[in-house]
């Protein structure tokens, strides 16, 4: 992909620092996000786990700077992303959980749209756009309108989407629901080489065992709030009594339904 690798200097940064980040939906009612603080280092990916109406999409919508939050600092790259967000959004990519492509285009075409909104052209936009197609195996049908895709494909191309421009850091939310176990195994396939070559993430799933291949540091969210954060080892052995991060998290967030 040619990601370069963080410069020492650069890696004294945080990429993300988060801190206190605050979000409520309306005058009265509870916080959608409450006092969530995290930083995500060069190179590594921060997993943000919790039920349904945890809060994660929210922490996302506000980290990607799509949604301002009611309190609370945020610092992306070293820039304050809340004061300066179109600075900031040159150096992040989304791939949001709904898959958001123009179906009428073909895989291509999408590429180079999105690679044109983010200020590529010419040959460094066809150069990026055939590398993107390779990453996630659509070169036989990226001249294919997206309608015709399957679910699987439509999210290996939402992906391309996302790191078309190169970003620093990128923002997953759920980016393997509902596929194939082919696609899903290739997404997070990508998503590795991506971390080697210094991308920065962060990641939300409801797959713990993605999260424990992917993760250098999870969050566990509940009720807006963040409740656990460490390395999967280091959480599981504070909590002995849990096998693995499935456990974990039942046992953290409560075994009820979340609808």
């Amino acid at each position: 992909m040619g990601f370069r690798k963080q410069t020492d200097k650069v890696e004294a940064q945080a990429i993300l620092t988060a801190i206190g980040l605050g979000k409520s939906y309306g005058k009265g009612n509870s916080y959608a996000v409450d006092d969530l603080s995290l930083s995500v280092e060069p190179g590594k990916v921060y997993g943000l786990l919790g039920p349904n109406g945890a809060g994660k999409t929210t922490s996302i919508l506000i980290m990607s700077t799509l949604l301002r939050p009611c309190r609370g600092t945020l610092s992306i790259c070293g820039t304050d992303a809340l004061q300066h967000p179109a600075r900031v959004r040159k150096m992040i990519g989304l791939v949001p959980q709904e898959v958001a492509l123009y179906p009428t285009l073909t895989g291509r075409e999408n590429l180079c749209y999105f690679g044109r909104l983010n200020g590529l052209k010419g040959a460094s936009l066809e150069a990026r756009v055939k590398a993107c197609v390779e990453l996630v195996g659509l070169s036989e049908n990226a001249d294919r309108r997206v309608e015709y895709y399957s679910g699987g494909m439509k999210r290996r191309l939402n992906l391309a989407v996302g790191v078309v421009h190169r970003p620093r850091l990128l923002f997953l939310d759920e980016p393997t629901v509902g596929i194939d176990a082919q696609s899903r195994h290739m997404i997070l396939e990508n998503l590795l080489q991506l971390r080697e070559e210094g991308v920065s993430m962060v990641y939300t799933t409801h797959y713990m065992e993605e999260a424990q291949q992917l993760c250098n540091t999870i969050g566990i969210m509940d009720k807006g709030k963040k409740i656990a954060e460490g390395e999967a080892k280091q959480l599981l052995e504070a909590h002995p009594g849990c096998a693995n991060l499935e456990e974990l998290f039942l046992h953290l967030t409560g075994r009820h339904l979340r609808d």
